[in-house]
């Protein structure tokens, strides 16, 4: 065996030891052990475990960024395509190479923050929210909250991959749907000023003016209309959907004058699935 070859057998062991048990728990006589070697070949070749580690995480970092920065970086297509495309193709990472995804995801012993998965996370966030931005942009829609959606959909993806990756029991076409299913018609049935109607100190103060008025008038009969109009499941749900309703028409007349790159178009996201 070539030292090149004696190289890649010690990756590809640790690779292995490391996804199965984490790193804390490896030992350079266990990887020599699996590897058929003496510890000195790996203390040659790599200077120990952590030299060993950081080779892989680094190889599996560049392979899971340009498979994802690939997947975002045509910002001429539908955006829900963005989506479905960026989903399968970290799905299809995860499948693909199971046991570098699953070093990634174990805490990692580095002490250099930027060589991390959540790093790497941050990264295609930060992607996501560029894009996002745009299509905010285009919508009239308050950019306020973007950065967080755009965490939304990273955590949401990576999170839902990794529960899959331990339990596939779909296909990733089927994952992949499951999460643009809730991302995009999500995406596509945005508020420009999201609210709470149930919980929060905003709706706290609602119900307490509203069982105040009921408590002055003495009959919550006399005061039904008044109650409708500050029941937030009925009259902010009903405000909230006929606005929904009249931009969801006003966008649909916009996606066709611009080609249907936008977040709303319900339309053709009803027809396609």
């Amino acid at each position: 065996m070539t030292s090149l070859q004696r190289r890649e057998q010690l990756i590809e062991v640790g690779r292995s030891l490391f996804a199965a048990k984490g790193f804390e728990a490896v030992s350079v006589e266990e990887i020599a052990a699996h590897a058929k070697v003496s510890k000195p070949i790996v203390y040659e070749h790599f200077g120990g475990k952590e030299g060993l580690y950081a080779v892989i995480v680094d190889r599996e970092m560049r392979a899971l960024t340009g498979t994802l920065t690939a997947a975002l970086d045509d910002p001429t297509v539908h955006p829900r395509q963005i989506v479905e495309r960026t989903a399968l193709a970290l799905l299809t990472y995860i499948e693909e190479n199971a046991e570098g995804f699953q070093v990634l995801v174990r805490d990692s012993p580095s002490t250099d923050p930027s060589g991390s998965f959540s790093s790497l996370m941050g990264d295609i966030a930060v992607r996501v929210e560029d894009i996002l931005s745009e299509t905010f942009k285009r919508q009239k829609l308050s950019a306020k909250g973007v950065p967080y959606y755009a965490q939304m959909l990273v955590g949401m993806t990576v999170f839902t991959g990794q529960y899959w990756a331990d339990r596939p029991k779909v296909s990733k076409e089927q994952l992949a749907a499951y999460i643009v299913d809730l991302a995009w018609h999500g995406l596509s049935r945005l508020d420009s000023k999201p609210q709470l109607f149930f919980e929060g100190a905003k709706a706290r103060k609602e119900a307490e003016r509203r069982a105040k008025r009921e408590s002055d008038s003495g009959s919550p009969d006399s005061d039904q209309t008044s109650s409708a109009q500050s029941d937030p499941e009925h009259a902010t749900g009903e405000d909230s959907g006929l606005q929904n309703m009249r931009s969801g028409a006003q966008v649909t007349q916009h996606s066709a004058e611009s080609g249907g790159e936008v977040l709303r178009f319900e339309q053709e996201t009803e027809h396609n699935d």
